[in-house]
């Protein structure tokens, strides 16, 4: 099986025609309002900026930022990357003594909302998650399908597969990814390798969601599973499936893939048999990812503050997921048709050794 991203590759949650339609026919289209895991006390030595950006990437602002402002790249702090082609609101940090330097930054199509003080620098992963505002144009008297199904995904949850954008242009990241593994790369930068080498944990990861939507056992649990509770967040192996099964059906539980690493335990019993089955689709072994700590990732997550508006040409659509998930996981079920392919340079969230901390 081709380590390529493909969207055809995976299997759809909810059955039947999707609306189709078209995506970011302008940035206004796509818009992302970062859901902070805190807001600042208004004391301490760091300054919390939120910014409005239009078309830029977060890296990109923040290199601006650290030119103009004369703040070491290392001193800023943000709690994860975001897109381009859209409209997105996020905060950063700095140090305070860099704060009257905010006076003269001057970045087109960015705009600081506010500012404030806070006690620590802001940390990777230090998010809830984010909403989503997106207008799906040439998709007229769909809105009322788009409704059927985003019903469907909120009580249903979303296949937690990483989109196209941890792929890369062409999708083509987890093949590099692979040679780096395999020590075939002539890639020096370790963030690079990091990177290309966390899509294809991916790979497997998405491998594995969508068997169990192709096994029918997407809302269950199986024996050996790793659930974890959405409450508490606590994980437990499951060990009586038939008793489990009720409590992800109510959406209480969800079972967990592995992202593979010398920390993670590989699942055991019938879910253990399942992704041996994913890694096989790629010809790996756990042990190809001992150059990685490894993670757990929960296959499905719950949209929330989800709705539907008509629209003259199609509708918009506005949901919220928890950090470390892709939009375009709710957008290809509702659609149908192949989200994102050719953007491929930025995401939600920037991958890390943990992926529950995106």
């Amino acid at each position: 099986m081709s380590l390529v991203f493909q969207w055809s590759a995976l299997a759809n949650l909810v059955a039947g025609e999707g609306t189709g339609g078209v995506l970011r026919s302008t940035p206004q289209d796509f818009q992302v309002e970062e859901i902070p895991a805190y807001l600042p006390s208004g004391e301490g030595d760091h300054v919390y900026v939120q910014l409005r950006k239009t078309g830029h990437t977060t890296a990109h602002v923040l290199r601006e930022l650290c030119a103009q402002t004369g703040v070491r790249d290392r001193d800023v702090g943000v709690a994860g990357l975001k897109d381009r082609h859209a409209v997105t609101t996020q905060w950063i940090s700095l140090p305070a003594k860099y704060e009257a330097a905010l006076s003269r930054l001057e970045i087109p199509d960015v705009e600081v909302l506010q500012t404030a003080r806070h006690g620590n620098k802001l940390g990777l992963g230090h998010l809830h998650g984010n909403r989503f505002t997106v207008r799906v144009r040439g998709a007229a008297g769909q809105a009322a399908r788009a409704g059927e199904i985003l019903d469907q995904l909120v009580q249903a949850g979303v296949p937690n597969y990483f989109g196209p954008q941890r792929f890369g242009l062409g999708g083509l990241n987890a093949e590099e990814g692979l040679r780096v593994l395999r020590g075939e790369s002539r890639l020096k930068d370790p963030r690079v390798r990091r990177f290309l080498t966390s899509s294809v944990q991916s790979a497997v990861f998405n491998r594995f969601v969508s068997l169990r939507l192709e096994r029918g056992l997407f809302t269950a649990v199986i024996s050996g599973d790793m659930a974890k509770k959405h409450t508490t967040g606590g994980v437990f192996m499951v060990e009586d499936a038939a008793a489990e099964t009720p409590r992800a059906q109510a959406g209480e539980i969800s079972a967990t893939g592995t992202l593979f690493g010398k920390k993670v335990k590989p699942l055991t019993l019938d879910a253990g048999v399942l992704e041996q089955e994913a890694l096989a689709s790629f010809d790996l072994t756990p042990q190809a990812f001992v150059s990685r700590r490894g993670d757990r990732r929960l296959t499905r997550v719950f949209p929330t503050d989800a709705s539907i508006t008509p629209e003259e040409d199609g509708y918009s659509v506005t949901f919220a997921l928890p950090k470390g998930s892709f939009a375009t996981s709710v957008l290809r079920e509702i659609m149908r048709v192949d989200i994102d392919l050719s953007a491929g340079e930025a995401e939600e969230t920037e991958p890390t050794e943990l992926e529950g901390t995106q």
